[in-house]
């Protein structure tokens, strides 16, 4: 099962959930066991039953399948056969290409067809206006979401919501974000939001922080020490000429010691060289 099933299942059947209103029309429904053996071994996303008894099937689809209909089709039998009823057939969509799904079949002596909702038609403002985060989580898959300062709206309601729910809703976004190929936009505003105890609880972000520290801090340390070795390689460079210039030509006059230790180690390289063909120490630093 992806991710995004588990997500988007947790939010529409959470109470008040303003997602599963827009959907169904319902309030609330009672979920029941979708599981149908018979066809296929068929596995429903979501089935549930409004107080008067009619059953609402609710399918999340992220792609344009080929002969979906069919799917859909063979799903409504196999309700009714178990059920002895006819459900209602939502589809949502929530794929980033756009919504090419075939939702009827139109044949002699045949017409059926299922409603299908495009995520992105919802209102996103009214999502993220709900007193649930679920509903704020939510609207980054609606038109809501592609627009400029979309992702740090959605972290400020978090930010704000209760705190024994942040980090599930973090969890959440980050990855219906996905969804959107916004994760990393997500997880970059994240960071400077001021629910950083949630951050680092969380089990998307703060694994990622923690090994972000950690690689950090190991890098640095490499940096330093490499670093280190590579000065301490240079000025031993830069001794050892200092050494073959006593040796050639006598003591070394303070404006010689000036010049050897602003040489770049390119540099140092060639005055080493010309040690040899050197008929003064100036010569050493010839272009």
């Amino acid at each position: 099962m992806h991710d995004y099933d588990v997500a988007l299942k947790r939010i529409l059947t959470r109470p008040g959930s303003a997602l599963l209103r827009a959907l169904t029309g319902a309030s609330r429904l009672r979920w029941l066991n979708v599981e149908l053996p018979r066809v296929n071994n068929l596995r429903l996303d979501l089935l549930g039953e409004t107080p008067a008894g009619k059953l609402i099937q609710i399918e999340l689809q992220s792609r344009n399948e080929k002969h979906f209909e069919i799917r859909m089709g063979e799903y409504l039998f196999a309700i009714a056969r178990r059920f002895g009823r006819v459900p209602m057939q939502v589809v949502l969509y929530v794929g980033h290409a756009r919504l090419s799904l075939k939702n009827r079949i139109e044949e002699e002596g045949l017409s059926y067809g299922f409603h299908v909702v495009d995520i992105r038609d919802l209102d996103g403002e009214r999502l993220l206006a709900s007193p649930h985060l679920s509903d704020n989580v939510i609207s980054i898959l609606t038109r809501l979401g592609s627009e400029p300062g979309a992702v740090r709206k959605i972290l400020e309601r978090i930010s704000k919501g209760p705190e024994a729910e942040r980090v599930e809703a973090l969890t959440e976004l980050s990855i219906l974000a996905g969804l959107r190929r916004l994760s990393g936009e997500v997880q970059r505003e994240a960071i400077n939001m001021p629910i950083h105890e949630s951050i680092m609880d969380n089990e998307i972000f703060g694994p990622r922080i923690r090994e972000g520290i950690r690689q950090g801090l190991k890098q640095g340390l490499e940096k330093g020490l490499e670093k280190g070795l590579e000065q301490g390689r240079i000025e031993g460079q830069r001794e050892v000429l200092l050494g073959q210039i006593k040796k050639r030509f006598g003591a070394v006059p303070p404006r010689i010691r000036k010049r050897v230790a602003s040489l770049d180690p390119h540099q140092l390289k060639a005055a080493t060289l010309r040690i040899l063909d050197a008929k003064k120490p100036e010569d050493l630093f010839a272009e």
